[in-house]
């Protein structure tokens, strides 16, 4: 398990935060420490890589792990070399719900946001 230096980090708006409690709550893990938000990249999508959420409780020995906004975030690290100072946020809006990622490495993304290109 590896400590990242926080200029190098993966961040968490205040709007996804939110809605990452909400649904630890929803899980039932809200009140374990063990469990965490795991993001990761994934080959697939119209861009060529996806973003990947979910909760996990079990570290890997090459895992990159961050606490940014009161979450702890979790990420391997062949991930993190895609998501290097990016931030998960979520919309509630009318163009789409749900969460995306502001990733500053991303050359081009698709038009639903879930993929993207470096």
């Amino acid at each position: 398990m590896s400590e990242v230096a926080a200029e190098n980090s993966i961040y968490v708006s205040d709007k996804a935060k939110k809605q990452v409690h909400h649904l630890m709550e929803e899980a039932g893990v809200l009140n374990d420490p063990s469990y965490f938000l795991r993001v990761g990249v994934v080959g697939g999508g119209c861009s060529g890589l996806s973003y990947k959420l979910d909760f996990d409780n079990e570290i890997k020995p090459m895992d990159q792990v961050f606490e940014d906004n009161g979450i702890k975030v979790v990420t391997d690290l062949k991930s993190f070399l895609y998501l290097v100072n990016t931030e998960l946020n979520f919309s509630d809006g009318l163009n789409g719900k749900g969460f995306y990622f502001d990733n500053p490495n991303a050359s081009r993304s698709c038009g639903c946001g879930e993929s993207f290109a470096v």
